[in-house]
């Protein structure tokens, strides 16, 4: 097991990709922090992984709360000693074309897709500075490297969270911290299953692969920035979109 005696925090752990994260780094014997608003799913979760031989612990955090935010990390921290991963992958979609958004629908957005990895990215690196190590991977998204209609704020997150990982993972690499981004593209979520028959299948349309990722196939990709094998792989945008954007 490559990340054994190793912490992994995952936000927005309690569903979708991040469950995905979460079971997958839990899998190669990391300890991993579910952090999620839905308490009921998020213990739901950490349940499941725990019958499955994978110590999880959840935290109930709104990722935009930064107060919040940095007393989860100290307990984190007080408890395990470490966070040697941390996934920021908590993230909303309020979507309308922009003519008919109301400002808290462009707020709200960023401040859970961008602020929240500002938050969890600021405490943890004190941290990860004194270690000289740490993985940071954040979730971006294909609209945040191609645009799309009616997802304005989405998208305007998703660029600034690429623009954000570049920016940090130059900050941060002499300290031995790495930070890079995951785009997906079309994954099957329950956050992606709400959208109309029709908007599937438009996207669907302009897959070359002809079929929607699995939030596993994030996961590994996930798996792999976290690992030695990455060690030399900093402040990329790796797209995992079936040749949706290329």
């Amino acid at each position: 097991m490559i990340f054994k005696e190793r912490v992994s925090l995952v936000t927005g752990a309690s569903q979708g990709i991040g469950e995905a994260i979460a079971e997958e780094l839990g899998r190669e014997g990391a300890t991993v922090v579910l952090v999620d608003i839905q308490k009921e799913k998020l213990d739901q979760v950490a349940e499941r992984l725990s019958a499955a031989g994978i110590k999880a612990i959840p935290f109930e955090a709104d990722v935009s709360d930064s107060a919040r935010v940095t007393r989860v990390v100290e307990e984190v921290i007080s408890s395990l000693g470490r966070i040697d991963h941390l996934i920021n992958n908590a993230g909303i979609t309020r979507d309308t074309l922009l003519l008919r958004m109301k400002e808290e629908e462009w707020d709200l957005v960023l401040q859970i897709n961008l602020k929240g990895a500002f938050n969890f990215c600021r405490a943890a690196l004190k941290s990860m500075f004194n270690a000289r190590y740490g993985r940071i991977v954040n979730i971006a998204s294909v609209v945040g490297l191609m645009g799309n209609v009616g997802q304005t704020n989405y998208a305007a997150s998703k660029a600034g969270l690429i623009g954000f990982s570049k920016s940090l993972a130059r900050e941060v690499a002499p300290r031995g911290i790495t930070v890079n981004c995951v785009a997906p593209g079309y994954i099957a979520t329950p956050m992606t299953e709400k959208l109309p028959e029709e908007v599937k299948k438009a996207f669907l349309d302009i897959i070359p692969m002809k079929r929607f990722g699995l939030p596993v196939e994030v996961a590994r990709v996930v798996k792999f920035l976290c690992s030695d094998d990455a060690a030399y792989i900093t402040g990329q945008v790796i797209s995992v979109n079936g040749g949706m954007y290329m």
